[in-house]
């Protein structure tokens, strides 16, 4: 049933990548020109140009995404019960879930290194002068404060272990993508589709079939459904981009340009020469058409903010394009996609770096060494979605007693940061799900 998509994709002259790329230039360049032409004609022109965004082009892309949004609790549930139940031998899936953790571990500690390394070296926080940080904190205290309060609410270590072992599954789901769920959210989600699926593999297979035989037209339907989303994604994406060009513009990039650009280039070295390095070295594939295969999937994740508005898309490209056992590619993206964001380990330790740096104060190697643990542990726990990442700064904050209201400083330039994050998250998943797929881990796939 999928399939059908991908002929009626290749009847179009362009791929739906080019088209959503299009589609991304166009909304951010109308953006930014409205934005340019607004400021220059005061307050007021700026307040309608934003409730225009609000109003118009923001609805047009959040429709997009809520249609995503809509599948991924029950997708999420399929894929992951039927990639456990599919492999059937639990050794092997524990053999399977350990190299994933070893990947993860190492791609989210080389992260938040590469990211510190930078911070040190180029000490972005010392160019912000004391005017900007006082009007950047002033313009965005309210957005500030929301952030603060969300970390007031974190619980215990302990608490969040457990967790992760949900009371009412179906509890967790409905609150899994507003944050209203009482646990643990996807991640309790996720360890309830793990017992189902190791339990579907432990009792008699002629019981097992007919639930699996459902779960199947479940992750079908869910994928048609998603298919149909996605040809909205070119219009979407550029509702999505042109709102936050339009409110945002150049200025806090401006403001910010050493902190982003700091960001950036680590994001970047992570996703070019460490995700390269280990699909060559490990799944021996060349990385350039590693990335060519998947680059669907990159700008989904730029568009969308959230890996697990991705995560469809993801399941799709990995098994047509990269060839993969779909039962390591559900069972790896599926937990990646909230349990893997070494991206946003890497942000997270640049920020708190950089907001110490701000505001005068020098870290030791202690308190760095508790960002790196802290900004892994974070990255690991942060939800998919967009803006996730930014209560859990502001604990790595509170910890090494730099002032919370700093967070107010990147409000501005943070929706940019998080969609480069998230494509580093999304790739990294599918970069981990390409070493650890033993079918093609021990040869070089060079077919197109």
């Amino acid at each position: 049933m999928v399939s059908g998509f991908d002929k009626t994709e290749s009847k179009s002259r362009l791929g739906l990548h080019w088209k959503i790329l299009i589609g991304m230039a166009i909304g951010a360049t109308a953006g930014i020109l409205c934005n340019v032409v607004v400021r220059g004609q005061g307050p007021e022109a700026v307040a309608r140009l934003k409730w225009f965004a609000d109003t118009f082009t923001a609805p047009i892309g959040n429709i997009f995404l809520r249609l995503i949004f809509m599948v991924v609790v029950p997708l999420v549930f399929c894929a992951l019960t039927l990639g456990v139940a599919e492999i059937g031998d639990v050794r092997k899936l524990g053999r399977l879930g350990m190299r994933t953790l070893g990947m993860t571990l190492i791609f989210s500690t080389a992260s938040v290194l590469i990211g510190l390394t930078l911070a040190n070296t180029f000490r972005p926080g010392d160019l912000i002068s004391e005017k900007n940080r006082d009007l950047l904190n002033e313009q965005y205290a309210e957005d500030a404060s929301k952030s603060i309060n969300s970390a007031v609410k974190a619980k215990s270590i302990t608490d969040t272990i457990l967790d992760i072992i949900p009371r009412n599954p179906l509890q967790e789901a409905v609150g899994a993508l507003d944050g209203s769920s009482p646990g643990s959210g996807m991640l309790g989600v996720m360890f309830f589709s793990l017992c189902f699926g190791i339990a579907l593999t432990v009792i008699p297979a002629e019981r097992a079939s007919p639930v699996l035989e459902v779960l199947r037209g479940v992750y079908e339907a869910v994928m048609v459904i998603i298919s149909v989303a996605m040809k909205f994604a070119p219009i979407g994406v550029a509702a999505l981009v042109f709102s936050i060009s339009a409110v945002l513009g150049l200025q806090f990039f401006v403001a910010l340009s050493g902190y982003v650009i700091a960001v950036l280039a680590g994001l970047g070295i992570h996703m070019f020469v460490v995700y390269s390095l280990a699909v060559w070295l490990i799944a021996r594939r060349s990385p350039l058409k590693f990335f060519k295969d998947i680059i669907e999937v990159i700008l989904t994740a730029f568009a969308t903010s959230s890996s697990n508005a991705t995560l469809p898309t993801s399941l799709r490209v990995v098994e047509e394009k990269l060839h993969l056992d779909p039962k390591v590619g559900r069972f790896v993206l599926t937990i990646g996609s909230t349990a893997n964001q070494n991206g946003t380990a890497l942000y997270e330790g640049m920020t708190v770096l950089f907001l110490a740096q701000v505001f005068g104060r020098d870290l030791d190697l202690t308190q760095q060494l508790t960002v790196v643990l802290l900004s892994v542990l974070a990255g690991i726990g942060t939800a998919g979605v967009p803006g996730g990442s930014l209560p859990l700064v502001v604990l790595v904050l509170q910890t090494i007693d730099v002032p919370a209201a700093g967070i107010g400083i990147i409000m501005g330039v943070d929706r940019l940061l998080d969609m480069s994050r998230t494509t580093v998250n999304v790739v990294g998943d599918i970069a981990i799900a390409t070493c650890v797929d033993e079918p093609t881990a021990s040869r070089e796939i060079t077919s197109s």
